[in-house]
């Protein structure tokens, strides 16, 4: 199971990247894997807020549909649009192509994050 040391991770399977206020966020290798064949992703709408926890959109894989989830309060600044053609990237490649969308931080002080190791011991 691929789990890169660099990222967060959440109890819900989402990984979560922070680069001077931008948080990217995916679902995880063991997410992607869990739900198998990824045919739709359904996006919120760029400037959306959002808090922690709040259900963000919706990943359709063809025996299952999940929701994912916000691990940080901000505001929805970019969708990954490459996945409304290729939703598949996020199998083949959920920490690089793969990523869902990109939230402007309102602070990071409410992160509850788990990290590599953490996330490990949790799957």
């Amino acid at each position: 199971m691929n789990i890169p040391e660099n990222l967060f991770y959440t109890n819900s399977h989402e990984w979560v990247k922070i680069d001077k206020g931008i948080v990217t966020i995916g679902i995880t290798d063991y997410a992607q894997s869990e739900l198998g064949d990824i045919i739709f992703i359904e996006f919120p709408e760029i400037g959306t807020d959002c808090n922690v926890g709040d259900a963000i959109g919706t990943i359709e894989a063809v025996k299952t549909v999940a929701d994912f989830y916000s691990p940080i309060k901000g505001r929805i600044a970019e969708i990954n649009n490459k996945l409304e053609n290729s939703p598949n990237f996020v199998n083949s490649n959920p920490y690089d192509v793969g990523w869902i969308i990109k939230l402007d931080s309102f602070g990071e002080d409410q992160l509850a994050l788990l990290s590599a190791r953490e996330y490990e011991k949790l799957i």
